[in-house]
This record gives C-alpha cells, structure tokens and sequence, in this order.
C-alpha cells in the first residue's frame, strides 16, 4: 500500500555543456552526488540518477504534512564536446525510460547560464532535444532554471530587469512554457535556503499541473 503521507518528485535537467546542470543537481539533492567541475570540455557523458534525503514535513496536502524525496536525473550537455548529437538523445531517452518509465517525471528543468545570453541556434537544440523526448505535452513539463544568477545581481540587475531585457528568444521560449522560471544564486542565502526556495518554486509549478506526470515507455 501506497504511504499517502510521503511524496517522490521526479526531475530531468537539461541544458548545454557548462551550464552548470550538474552543479544544480547538487543544490536539488543536497548532496554531492553529481561530479562538478570547471572545464573546458563537457564533463558528464553518462545520464546518472540521485537521490535525496527525505526533507519531512515539507508541504501539506489534503491537511496532511508531507515528507518529500527529490529524485534528479542528471544528462549529459547538449550539444556535447564528445559525443554525437544523436548518441546523446539515445542515452537520456533510455534513461527516461528505466528510471521514469512508470512513475513518471514530474518535471524537466532546462539549465541556462543567467550570465550567457540565450541565442537562436542554441535554444533550437536543447529544445529540439526536449520536444522529442517528452513529446507533444512538453511545454507543460518544462522549466528553465537560470544559474549562477548572482551574476546579474552583480551587473546591477534585478529578475525583472533581467527578464525585461532578455533576448526575443528566450521571451519567446519563457511565453510558450507559460513563463515557469526559477533563479539560482550562489551566495546570500545558505546552500540549504536556496535549496528549499527552488524546491518550493518547483513545487508550484508541480501543482499546476494537478501532480501529473509524463510516462515513458
């Protein structure tokens, strides 16, 4: 029997080499389990599944306090430096398949550098990439997380600015995925405080969506 008082979310991060999606795995799962690193090549070549510790009394529903498990799949960058486009696509969707095939995924967050101006051809591939792994419904399942956000802060910026002055591209891309975005700083808050202030963003847009999931076969 199903326990109604606990909850696992399903997450997939996308994104192009160096984005930092691995780093924002970390955050997610409050652990280390994704290697992380500085350079000048794409670092993750293998999908890799991680998961947290239950964080108890996270969130309430129906009046009852829910105790919460993130599970993250970490993919390798698309384009990647390595390897081909479509060896890339043939491994997250297996990936997809065996750890969200029945349970399903929740939600995918596109990874994108606040400090890196989101470009045409680049935002065509990893999107591209998406609409053919998560199908027609994959604007509803889609986020985009904005790392090393403390960078625009820095240049003077607040989000709303940020997101005013934003490429035609990326309003574009916001507009169609109902503007789910979410910020990720790396200085202020504690690592622990960002984390729960992601998870609860993650969990709005979870909640529009009535806790439904995407299935993989």
């Amino acid at each position: 029997m199903t326990d109604s008082s606990k909850m696992t979310i399903n997450l997939a991060l996308f994104g192009m080499t160096q984005s930092g999606k691995s780093s924002a795995g970390n955050i997610l799962l409050g652990s280390t389990d994704f290697h992380s690193s500085f350079s000048p090549s794409s670092v993750t070549k293998d999908c890799c599944l991680g998961r947290s510790c239950h964080l108890c009394g996270f969130m309430r529903r129906g009046g009852q306090e829910i105790t919460l498990q993130i599970q993250v799949l970490d993919t390798p960058g698309y384009p990647h430096s390595r390897l081909k486009q479509e060896r890339v696509k043939q491994e997250v969707k297996e990936a997809l398949a065996h750890h969200f095939g029945q349970d399903g995924l929740h939600l995918a967050l596109l990874v994108q550098r606040a400090d890196v101006p989101l470009c045409r051809q680049e935002a065509s591939s990893s999107v591209q990439m998406i609409q053919e792994l998560l199908g027609h419904a994959w604007k509803n399942y889609t986020a985009i997380l904005f790392t090393h956000a403390e960078k625009i802060e820095e240049a003077g910026f607040s989000e709303d600015k940020y997101l005013h002055e934003a490429s035609d591209t990326l309003l574009t891309l916001l507009s169609s995925i109902q503007r789910r975005y979410i910020f990720q700083y790396k200085k202020g808050d504690s690592l622990n405080e960002q984390r729960i202030k992601i998870l609860e963003r993650i969990m709005e847009f979870i909640k529009e969506n009535c806790y439904q999931v995407l299935t993989f076969k």
